[in-house]
């Protein structure tokens, strides 16, 4: 069968999850991966986990880059490859966006995990405008545990 570019989603991790945040990548455009190999670690609010090419092929756009914050069923990657099972996959062609920069803030220069930032906004805080933060999390980010640390120091639950 001759090769067709997917899209490939970004995973949805049930229900309750809807974000999930780029901890690392393992590969760029124009790289090959075989069907299991790790293409990325990403984070939910629960946990961190590998994700894994879903086919051998080669790897075309790559829009997403580390610490970045992704809505479930958004596009992640898009990959030429001649996995018949994955048809229902094929990309319609559009151009590929990458994400906009956020504004500017405070805490621009912060790059929170999901939990981390669900913490915050519980206690009543604008994650935005945190001043004093140590982000101890994977890659640098503001992690749950350090949300809660803040608040201990805080005096807040």
């Amino acid at each position: 069968m001759a090769n067709f570019i997917i899209d490939v989603p970004v995973p949805s991790m049930g229900a309750t999850v809807n974000e999930l945040t780029v901890v690392s990548l393992k590969t760029k455009p124009g790289d090959r991966v075989t069907k299991g190999q790790k293409i990325a670690e990403l984070e939910s609010d629960k946990s961190v986990f590998d994700y894994e090419a879903p086919a051998d092929g080669t790897v075309v756009a790559l829009p997403v880059k580390a610490g970045e914050v992704l809505q479930a069923g958004g596009l992640f990657l898009r990959l030429e490859t001649a996995d018949a099972s994955l048809k229902h996959l094929e990309s319609k062609g559009g151009a590929v966006a990458t994400t906009a920069p956020a504004a500017a803030s405070p805490a621009a220069a912060l790059i929170w995990t999901p939990r981390a930032t669900k913490l915050a906004q519980e206690a009543g805080l604008d994650p935005a405008k945190l001043t004093g933060l140590v982000a101890t999390g994977p890659g640098g980010r503001v992690s749950g545990d350090d949300v809660t640390q803040y608040l201990a120091a805080l005096g807040k639950k």
